[in-house]
């Protein structure tokens, strides 16, 4: 036999056992993966698992921040269903999240079609009107309560030369009066993100869908709700969870207005449990309303998902 045809014969493969499905990478070996994993599983455990697990724990628990940690079973939770309190403030929370969510969504839209086309000035359009979120509604608040003022407020100054208030009202002092504040801000501030996320979807959209409809003698509002809507469905989509979930879970800017007041009036959730938790100092029950809390924005969050999800 020649060394010519030796060295042309294929080399002999290892076959597997008859049955055997199993394949070995020689670049990416399993023990390599789990090593780049593992800091991401660590930070999870760390940080979120062992914190619930505490938690649960203390919501079994009176835990007061001063004094005898006595174990109490399910009685945080049960108490839940009969605060009276506690659910006042989850109705102010639901009518605070149905106010605010249409109106962030409708000018998100709005503002997103005025900046979507390269024209002179879009660029500085969508920098004033992104420019309320990134300056935050803890800012903005601190802001307002300046401008509210009833004596001293820009708001008022501007609502006396216009005629429509006489320039002493007391915004913050007032519950319905603090909420359409509250919204107003929250409008103003919010939309800005919505109106990038609408704006990078509809930038996304081919330009060729619009030239064939307008060939078929579509006009702009045709365009919009049959090719820009139901491309955009999932965006909106996401808009509309990121709104609602913010907004379920509100506390900043009523913390900074009204510290829930007048009274109870503008006492969301997440501040009836901020008070219980560091004003009555009641840890225990405040962290049993934490974990329902977290549950039931959870279970929101899903049913959203599933309602807005996309259809084929």
């Amino acid at each position: 036999m020649s060394l010519t045809s030796v060295q042309s014969r294929p080399a002999a493969v290892k076959k597997a056992p008859t049955g055997s499905t199993r394949r070995t990478s020689l670049t990416h070996p399993p023990r390599t993966g789990l090593l780049l994993v593992t800091p991401a599983v660590l930070f999870v455990a760390v940080f979120v698992l062992v914190p619930l697990g505490f938690a649960l724990v203390i919501s079994l628990t009176n835990w007061p921040l001063i004094g005898t940690v006595k174990f109490t079973g399910l009685k945080n939770y049960t108490a839940i269903v009969s605060d009276a309190a506690f659910a006042k403030s989850v109705l102010y929370t639901l009518l605070y999240t149905v106010i605010v969510t249409v109106p962030i969504l409708v000018l998100g839209y709005t503002l997103a079609v005025l900046v979507r086309r390269k024209r002179r000035g879009s660029t500085l359009l969508r920098t004033v009107f992104f420019l309320p979120f990134v300056v935050g509604l803890s800012t903005l608040s601190f802001v307002t309560v300046l401008e509210a003022q009833p004596d001293s407020g820009a708001i008022n100054i501007i609502l006396r030369r216009l005629g429509i208030t006489d320039g002493t009202t007391a915004w913050l002092v007032d519950g319905p009066l603090a909420t359409g504040l509250i919204c107003v801000l929250v409008i103003w501030g919010v939309s800005g993100l919505t109106m990038m996320l609408l704006m990078a979807g509809m930038q996304a959209i081919p330009r060729e869908y619009y030239e064939s409809s307008e060939l078929d003698g579509a006009g702009w509002w045709r365009q919009e709700w049959e090719i820009t809507i139901p491309v955009l469905r999932p965006t909106i989509a996401m808009s509309v969870i990121i709104s609602v979930v913010g907004s379920l879970l509100a506390f900043t800017q009523f913390y900074i207005l009204t510290r829930g007041g007048p009274g109870t009036d503008t006492t969301t959730v997440v501040q009836y449990i901020y008070n219980r938790a560091f004003v009555q100092l009641q840890l225990g029950a405040a962290t049993a309303l934490s974990i329902v809390l977290v549950v039931v924005v959870g279970l929101v969050t899903a049913a959203q998902f599933w309602l807005l999800r996309e259809r084929d």
